[in-house]
């Protein structure tokens, strides 16, 4: 028996001039990308970690016969502890107090061939920002306010290639982050902008993206798998002066399938590790000291099939964090980022 993440990726391979059989690729986030504290699409502290690991690789080419698939995902952030290197930091020494954001993305995936598939995805924000008015926003320089902001985010469009096996286990992508979001935000009653750069769905860059996967099994009968999976992205034009630090996620995990329960298919509980790597921002309107982190999270969580429908979800947990900080709150009044203690995604997807 196959392990759930496995089966999908088990049909004959077909060569690559036949189009008799089409398999699902793909993904078009309609809604998601919003977790950052001091970043947009690629959220400087860390809202790239919802595009790898399980939710990833459940969306991953599949056997379906009619090769399309959507998919709907929901992630959730309250970034309100400040961090500095390594260790938690008194709030004060943050002008931002909290950014709380959901994140909903709608997707869908095609398959051109047997080896390759296009793909697209773009997020929605809703995000509340609790920080410092500068004195140009609402007036009063010092006080507090809560910026609310509800927008597109980044789109993405990708392809991939899963041809190195009939299994489709090992793929890689390639693909272009174009600046569809909103990278400027509402203005305050005295024309200063509510949200920081590094705070706005969106990075108004064009970044160029690349990534891989693979897929395998731990024993015999393949209840028990193993997956890898990692993605990098780097700006190539920007706007406004605003360069988003380059940034690395990736995720390693095993799953084990306990097949149906119920009525309930495939029901595979997995747990992953997450690893994010981002460098500062740059140019004059970033906040290099205070942008760029490394992190690892432990992931725990649980994919099932009714009929159709696939169902994702997991929580994620800092392990470890370490996030650039100003050595000093006197340099430029604000020093360390908000992170979150924990990260939530649900993902439903439909094959058709």
């Amino acid at each position: 028996m196959l392990n759930a993440f496995t089966r999908a990726h088990a049909a004959p391979h077909l060569p690559s001039c036949s189009f008799e059989r089409w398999h699902a690729a793909a993904v078009f986030a309609v809604m998601a990308t919003v977790l950052m504290p001091a970043d947009a699409y690629a959220c400087a502290c860390g809202c790239g970690v919802f595009d790898v690991g399980g939710s990833a690789i459940n969306a991953l080419p599949t056997d379906s016969d009619s090769g399309f698939s959507a998919w709907f995902r929901y992630s959730y952030m309250n970034q309100n502890q400040n961090w500095e290197h390594g260790h938690s930091a008194p709030a004060s020494d943050n002008q931002d107090k909290d950014i709380n954001t959901s994140f909903y993305t709608a997707g869908a995936e095609y398959t051109i061939n047997p080896d390759w598939a296009v793909m697209a995805e773009l997020p929605v924000y809703a995000r509340h920002l609790t920080t410092t008015d500068d004195g140009t926003v609402f007036g009063a320089a010092g006080g507090i306010y809560t910026g609310k902001l509800t927008s597109l985010g980044d789109l993405q469009l990708s392809a991939m290639y899963t041809g190195f096996s009939s299994s489709m286990t090992t793929g890689l992508s390639f693909g272009v982050k174009l600046p569809t979001g909103d990278f400027t935000g509402p203005k305050g009653p005295l024309g200063g902008y509510e949200f920081d750069r590094d705070s706005l769905p969106g990075t108004g860059s064009t970044d160029l993206m690349i990534g891989g996967y693979h897929i395998g099994n731990l024993n015999g009968l393949g209840t028990l798998a193993y997956f890898v999976q990692a993605k990098y992205q780097a700006a190539v034009a920007t706007q406004e002066d605003y360069r988003p630090g380059n940034e690395a996620d990736g995720a390693v995990g095993v799953t084990y399938d306990l097949d149906t329960v119920g009525p309930l298919d495939d029901v595979t509980p997995l747990l992953q590790l997450i690893g994010s790597w981002r460098l500062h921002d740059t140019q004059a309107n970033a906040d290099p000291l205070n942008s760029g982190y490394k992190r690892l999270l432990i992931a725990p969580g649980i994919q099932m099939r009714i009929r159709k429908f696939r169902i994702y979800a997991d929580v994620e947990k800092p392990i470890y964090q370490y996030t650039n900080a100003a050595s000093s709150v006197a340099i430029e009044g604000t020093s360390g980022q908000l992170t979150a203690s924990t990260l939530y995604k649900v993902q439903l997807a439909y094959d058709f």
